[in-house]
């Protein structure tokens, strides 16, 4: 292992970096706080603000990811929608199969401009999370309960709020709801056997209702769909803490542009577009490839400017407050920063652990909450 290798695998430099993500999205959230005044004045010029803000924070996990583990992306589209990519607003269907899914999607739009605006539909409970989900919060993201029941009305009047939204956006959706997991797709196509769906080998069944309504009230404002299947190669299983330690994965996005013709045939639309994707995944699988044109979109610097300026910004008085602490030689003030950096560290762990496929989310594991959106 190099020196550069070996240090991106210390500890220490994860603690660092987290500092400097926790420290800044707190920074960050607090302005959009002071930011609400301008809601009741001029509402678009809270949403450009927020656009930026949120950028700053959401900028530095791509950073990790482009920079730190040097992750190769390659984009597997038509060469004419290319050209569209971040021009138009757009519903961007993502499959859920790994870790950092989540991360590849934010680096997709980053790589064509739309990531301070985009946009997802996000369980309730991370709204109430610090940095991110207070961060969403002002980027009016729409939060459900996954109880179609309660969340219906909610879910429409946040969409319809986005109509007029000044930034051009793309709306980020898991339409299976949940991330796959052995047991999720056992249950899940024991529901397809039981409607008389075809069944999926490597996706679950997708949810219909969320993305309906979805493609319903944002029909005016969107001008396509983009479905995008992920992959990664040589059997790679990409995660969280292997981005933070540095480890290089190659990641392959293949892209294609659609629209429902027919708001009522949305379902329908949806069943066929998982069952292609699970042709897609099955060619990839066997060839290592996508039936599209490889194009690698440019690496844009501000990810890594932005985290720099956070890192300048905010190492100097923690080192300045570290070197004070030593040269004190109080034992109280050194056991209670020992003390801190344990927390921190637990911290860390457990913010880390929120992706783990195996100690994600148990929606879809109970067969009687399996009623397919």
């Amino acid at each position: 292992m190099d020196i550069v290798g070996f240090l991106k695998s210390q500890f220490i430099c994860h603690l660092l970096i987290c500092y400097i993500f926790i420290v800044s999205g707190l920074i960050i959230n607090f302005i959009q706080l002071f930011t609400l005044i301008l809601w009741p004045i001029n509402k678009q010029l809270f949403r450009r603000i927020n656009c930026r803000l949120a950028y700053c924070i959401s900028s530095q996990m791509v950073m990790l990811l482009e920079w730190w583990s040097g992750t190769d992306c390659t984009l597997y589209t038509d060469p004419e929608s290319y050209h569209k990519y971040g021009k138009e607003n757009a519903i961007v269907i993502l499959n859920h199969n790994f870790e950092i899914d989540f991360l590849c999607g934010w680096n997709f739009c980053e790589r064509f401009g739309v990531l301070g605006s985009s946009k997802v539909l996000a369980k309730k409970e991370l709204s109430y999370m610090p940095v991110i989900g207070w961060m969403w919060y002002f980027l009016e993201i729409v939060f459900c309960k996954r109880k179609w029941e309660e969340d219906r009305k909610t879910v429409v009047q946040k969409l319809l709020n986005l109509r007029d939204y000044p930034e051009n956006f793309w709306f980020l959706i898991h339409c299976e709801g949940t991330r796959f997991t052995e047991q999720k797709h056992q249950i899940s196509m024991q529901v397809a056997e039981a409607k008389g769906l075809p069944k999926l080998k490597y996706h679950l069944l997708p949810r219909t209702k969320g993305f309906a309504v979805t493609v319903q009230c944002l029909r005016n404002v969107v001008s396509a769909v983009y479905d995008s299947t992920l992959n990664f190669r040589n059997n790679e299983n990409p995660t969280l803490l292997g981005v933070l330690n540095g480890k290089k994965y190659h990641a392959d996005l293949y892209v294609r542009q659609d629209v429902p013709e027919d708001e009522q045939e949305c379902s329908t639309w949806l069943h066929k577009l998982y069952q292609e994707k699970d042709a897609f995944q099955e060619e990839y699988y066997r060839t290592g490839t996508y039936p599209a044109v490889p194009i690698i979109p440019p690496r844009r610097p501000w990810t890594l400017l932005n985290w720099l300026f956070w890192a300048l910004l905010l190492l100097y008085p923690l080192f300045k407050l570290l070197i004070n602490m030593i040269n004190s030689g109080s034992s109280l003030t050194l056991a209670s920063f020992a003390f801190v950096i344990v927390i921190a560290s637990v911290g860390v762990r457990w913010m880390i652990g929120v992706t783990e496929i195996n100690k994600g989310s148990a929606y879809g594991n109970n067969d009687n909450k399996q009623k397919q959106k």
